[in-house]
């Protein structure tokens, strides 16, 4: 293994030390303000929300409108790789920053048209992540594995070492995995966004907190799929 290889898994291995750890007080307090503020958003944004996410599951399982361009496989270094990664991720973070300023600007209705936008850009930048790794996302397998990565960046503690022991075993386990579990899938990530979101949609407030709320969101999503994908490509499938 390379001096680079070497170095990027001992991070992503202590990324995911860190990942599994219990949250502190002050998040698990955070966690339980957030529950009330829940509470209070008006049911019809709550169904917006479950039904884009439901969609989203069933549209990059048949991925027919989801595509990426074919990557160069040839002798690219790990780490060209990776520096073709960190472009891709920036570009996706203004991407979702622009979208979300601007729906955020919007109010209420069109504050709430970010969440199908937002989860197509999220998406979109996975397949791209994905592609630039080397695996192909025209597999179903890959698709769903996508989706593990979505539902581990936006998690509750309670899941968290479920999946990554998932994705640590998926050549072993693939093949059992592709049911999804939307409904656990949905809420969980509803309660990971639902504070900021209840923010952007605020009068005064929209614009500039869709656009660092979005870009944040994109890049702890990038994060997370790097260090997924480095664990992957450098640990997993080698052994």
């Amino acid at each position: 293994m390379l001096v680079y290889e070497q170095k990027v898994l001992s991070e992503a291995e202590h990324w995911q030390a860190k990942m599994v750890r219990r949250s502190s007080m002050f998040e698990r307090a955070a966690k339980n303000w957030q529950t009330k503020i829940n509470e209070k958003i008006p049911d019809k944004i709550h169904s917006i929300v479950t039904e884009s996410i439901k969609k989203m599951v069933q549209t990059t399982i048949i991925g027919s409108n989801l595509t990426t361009k074919k990557r160069e496989q040839g002798n690219v270094s790990f780490e060209e790789r990776e520096e073709h990664v960190r472009k891709i991720i920036t570009q996706y973070k203004r991407t979702a920053a622009l979208e979300g300023a601007g729906t955020g600007a919007g109010g209420l209705l069109l504050g709430a048209v970010d969440f199908p936008l937002l989860l197509s850009i999220k998406i979109k930048c996975l397949f791209d992540i994905a592609s630039i790794y080397g695996y192909d996302i025209k597999n179903i397998e890959e698709r769903v594995y996508i989706l593990y990565i979505f539902h581990l960046a936006f998690c509750s503690d309670e899941h968290r070492e479920q999946i990554f022991h998932l994705l640590e075993k998926w050549n072993e386990q693939k093949k059992l995995v592709q049911d999804i579990d939307w409904q656990t899938f949905q809420q969980e990530y509803r309660d990971y966004i639902d504070l900021v979101k209840m923010l952007q949609l605020m009068p005064g407030l929209g614009a500039v907190v869709g656009a660092y709320a979005n870009y944040q969101l994109l890049d702890h999503l990038g994060e997370v799929a790097m260090n997924v994908y480095r664990l992957r490509a450098l640990k997993y499938d080698r052994y």
